[in-house]
């Protein structure tokens, strides 16, 4: 009897346990692993998927949480570097993929079908990606030779008043806004939605709103060419489009024929995309006072 119980509370106990999985999503780096590890023995990246969405249905089944991280090889050969473990080895993996869990990317798994959770992981990875290369670029930037100002900081602040002020201003509704930066060597991209409870107030994405603001910093402190557009959508109502383009410090309101063009144009190819109808091309509501509520960002005012 007391045997049977010690194991029914080890069962009871893995359900308490969480995991974390990493996950090989691109065929090329699943062959990066087979050709550098000998202890990696999975053969087949189809298979692997297959195996590895087996492994989520019986943990899910079993009442376990799990997590999936992206898993990159030349992340995890770094961190065997860094830490002089021994790559080829099963539990130097296991000891990365834990790390995974707390830097991220990483989506818990909710009983979704692998092909529905792939891309999301991606997405998450590429956005997370964006904002680590932008805040890069903003420390980058330095101070002010003549005030000593940090311009990434001053660049980081205007931005989050410009889309504070965005926010407030737009209709109420789902919204989802994009910014877009050129730079080099390629333009970033960052996005963000919004949405409304019954009492009117706003509910959004933290990390968006962060990833959104540090994209937009880059543009103020780097004077970049960019632009942010918004698009609401409420029952009822024609979905509304407008936007603006990067000026200095401030965003300057898109024509309605210049909304339509940049909306219309996909950003990457620069290739036209068939317009939607029932969608009004506007002008933006105003902002209100263009005098920043912060510091201009120091180097480009003296």
């Amino acid at each position: 009897m007391a045997h049977t119980d010690h194991r029914t509370m080890r069962r009871v106990l893995r359900r308490e346990i969480a995991g974390t999985i990493g996950l090989l999503t691109d065929e090329h780096d699943f062959r990066t692993m087979r050709r550098r590890y000998r202890s990696f023995t999975f053969d087949d990246h189809t298979l692997y998927l297959q195996q590895i969405e087996a492994l989520l249905r019986t943990r899910a089944s079993q009442g376990s949480h799990t997590t999936v991280a992206l898993f990159d090889p030349e992340d995890y050969a770094e961190f065997c570097r860094e830490t002089g473990l021994d790559p080829d080895i099963p539990s130097s993996r296991a000891r990365f993929t834990a790390e995974l869990a707390t830097r991220g990317p990483a989506l818990p798994y909710d009983g979704q079908p692998l092909t529905d959770l792939v891309p999301t992981l991606i997405d998450a990875g590429v956005r997370q990606a964006t904002w680590e290369y932008a805040s890069t670029l903003l420390a980058r930037i330095g101070a002010c030779a003549t005030c000593g100002e940090d311009i990434g900081r001053a660049a980081f602040e205007r931005a989050s008043t410009l889309l504070v002020r965005i926010l407030d201003t737009a209709p109420p509704g789902s919204r989802h806004l994009v910014c877009s930066v050129t730079g080099t060597p390629e333009t970033l991209l960052a996005a963000l939605h919004t949405d409304d409870d019954n009492e009117g107030a706003t509910h959004l994405d933290e990390a968006e709103a962060l990833e959104l603001a540090t994209v937009l910093a880059v543009g103020i402190g780097t004077r970049s060419p960019g632009g942010l557009v918004i698009r609401v959508s409420a029952p009822d109502t024609t979905d509304r489009v407008y936007g603006w383009r990067l000026a200095g410090e401030d965003l300057k309101p898109l024509t309605a024929a210049e909304v339509f063009d940049a909306y219309c144009t996909d950003i990457e190819s620069g290739d036209l995309i068939s317009p939607e109808s029932d969608v009004d091309y506007t002008t933006p509501p105003d902002l209100g006072d263009d005098t920043p509520d912060t510091p201009t960002p120091p180097g480009h005012r003296h």
